[in-house]
């Protein structure tokens, strides 16, 4: 009897190894499990972050501008137009003012028109500021250039249109005062001739 308890027990042991050894495989087989998922997930986070870098890198490089952008001739030429603009209007309008060949309901309409120009041409150089400036806008080099196209050619319309403006002012300026001469003339005419 004893001889069958010590064999029950003995094979009770050869089990309890056995599923020991089969309990140590499964651990093994979840550890190396677990570090194919730890090493899938940190190659995936890896490329992701070293996605997001790059991103983060290209944005951050549209924030830029490049020397070639800042060198832009048409910059210069938008900040002289500007200049022009403000000092062609305001020789205008002080013209206009001077002369007597306007009323005051008109000189409030010329420079109500050159009072909006000029708002006009301030904001697209408050444009340009921002298109030029690092940080301001996320734009690619190609971008910043057409928006400077876009506003160079906004300001030529309005220098144009200004000029444009004064001439058509100066013209009424002048038939008034033709108109003015003539009728001076046909009353020293009448005057000389009763």
């Amino acid at each position: 009897m004893r001889a069958t308890a010590q064999s029950t027990e003995v094979q009770q042991l050869l089990l309890n190894v056995e599923k020991l050894t089969q309990f140590k495989s499964i651990l093994s087989d979840m550890k190396a499990g677990y570090q194919i998922v730890s090493t899938g997930y940190n190659a995936v986070r890896d490329v992701s972050q070293g996605s997001f870098s790059l991103h983060r890198t290209f944005l951050d490089g549209l924030m830029a501008v490049s020397p070639e952008v800042r060198r832009y001739h048409k910059i210069v030429r938008i900040i002289t137009a500007q200049g022009t603009i403000l000092s062609e209007y305001k020789s205008a309008l002080s013209r206009f003012q001077s002369s007597d060949r306007f009323n005051a309901r008109e000189i409030n309409y010329l420079a109500s028109v050159y009072g909006q120009l000029n708002k006009q041409s301030l904001s697209n150089l408050e444009s340009l500021l921002m298109v030029i400036t690092a940080g301001e806008l996320r734009m690619s080099d190609e971008e910043r250039l057409s928006a400077i196209d876009k506003i160079d050619e906004d300001m030529q319309e309005k220098l144009l249109f200004l000029r444009h403006f004064n001439i058509q002012g100066m013209g009424i300026a002048r038939q008034r005062e033709l108109e003015q001469h003539d009728v001076s003339s046909m009353q020293e005419l009448f005057k000389s001739n009763p």
